[in-house]
């Protein structure tokens, strides 16, 4: 009995840290995602997949974006439904620089 209750100790000593998640105020996942997110518009301005319009518009997206996670932090707690709003903007976001940089539009060239 004890080597059983020793076992389980030992199993859900182990488990615990695997569940722990970033405090509520914070958004670890979504700062991440942003941070890809300004690297690939970037990218597709460098590469001349995104026109100036194009990067224009992706740009204030991601910076509406930002704006809408510090008022979701602004209370010190980012609730479930703030965070699946979050991300689900974030989402949209993504799907959309894929979609700019993959069209038929592109910068001119620079000679």
């Amino acid at each position: 009995m004890l080597k059983k209750f020793a076992a389980a100790t030992l199993m859900l000593a182990l488990a615990v840290p695997a569940f722990a998640q970033a405090p509520s105020g914070e958004t670890p996942g979504l700062d991440k995602r942003e941070a890809r997110m300004e690297r690939r518009i970037e990218q597709g301005k460098a590469s001349g997949q995104l026109n100036a319009k194009e990067a224009a518009r992706l740009e204030k997206r991601e910076a509406k974006l930002m704006k809408a996670e510090e008022r979701a932090k602004a209370d010190g707690v980012v609730t479930p439904q703030e965070r699946k709003r979050l991300n689900k903007k974030a989402d949209r976001l993504s799907r959309d620089i894929k979609r700019e940089k993959h069209d038929q539009q592109t910068a001119p060239q620079q000679p």
